[in-house]
């Protein structure tokens, strides 16, 4: 689903764009790899958690890269309400939980 979403032009990845697009309220999902840095999980579950937006910790930075056709990536949005459903449909398949933002 993540590589149908970055072939549609509905996913942004990189911190930059992603934290953009939390901010603009265009991000209906952010995933971020499993070996992104302790800093870079904190920002996005609190920039998350402010702006609600759902939160996953998910993959490591090259599956999300090879998922979207992109180099290493530690953070990718899905701007796309039905996609970032079904991306968050397959995750709560596969028992993965969303993040939470009250991270000390």
């Amino acid at each position: 689903m993540l590589s149908l979403s970055a072939k549609a032009g509905k996913a942004v990845s990189g911190e930059t764009s992603v934290e953009k697009a939390v901010r603009a309220g265009k991000a209906h999902i952010v995933i971020v790899s499993s070996d992104a840095s302790d800093n870079t999980k904190k920002k996005f579950r609190n920039k998350c958690s402010f702006y609600e937006i759902p939160i996953y910790i998910y993959g490591t930075k090259e599956s999300l890269a090879h998922a979207i056709g992109k180099d290493v990536r530690s953070s990718v949005a899905v701007t796309d309400r039905g996609l970032a459903g079904q991306i968050i449909k397959k995750l709560n398949e596969l028992d993965v939980k969303p993040e939470t933002g009250d991270v000390q």
